[in-house]
């Protein structure tokens, strides 16, 4: 019957699953739809902290490329997306020890996007990140 519903009505699952936990009802739990949704959720937050660290690394490559298009519009979008990282490792503090890790591997997907936004070549941005972790997450610092 759980399953059942899982595939037919989500959220309507979603409710009973939430009424039979509240009920203590825990025999009655869809136990491996409920563990598979658990962990997607967990894969969730790991993808928007990726995702917000690699439109951030792109704003500060080219930030640091196109001097000329310095201005406080391209400047409250780096300082936004810094924020929104903030809350989101506030929300989820187990996300903090994979933020290196994501910074790393984030950093060519940044370069590419950065290509495709500039018109520069992919050459233009370095191999390696030119500022490290604790500049990216800095409010105050901007690439030279």
């Amino acid at each position: 019957m759980n399953a059942s519903l899982y595939e037919r009505d989500f959220f309507g699952w979603t409710l009973q699953q939430s009424e039979l936990l509240k009920a203590g009802r825990f025999s009655e739990l869809d136990t491996e739809h409920l563990c598979e949704e658990i962990e997607a959720m967990g894969r969730s937050a790991r993808l928007q902290l990726t995702r917000r660290l690699e439109v951030l690394l792109t704003h500060l490559l080219k930030w640091g490329h196109q001097p000329e298009f310095h201005g406080q519009r391209w400047e409250s979008a780096i300082l936004d997306q810094r924020r929104r990282l903030a809350k989101l490792i506030d929300a989820n503090p187990s996300l903090k020890p994979a933020l290196h890790v994501c910074f790393l591997e984030t950093y060519d997907n940044a370069r590419f996007s950065a290509m495709m936004e500039t018109g520069l070549t992919l050459e233009a941005f370095p191999v390696q990140p030119p500022f490290d972790l604790v500049e990216v997450l800095d409010l105050d610092y901007l690439p030279d």
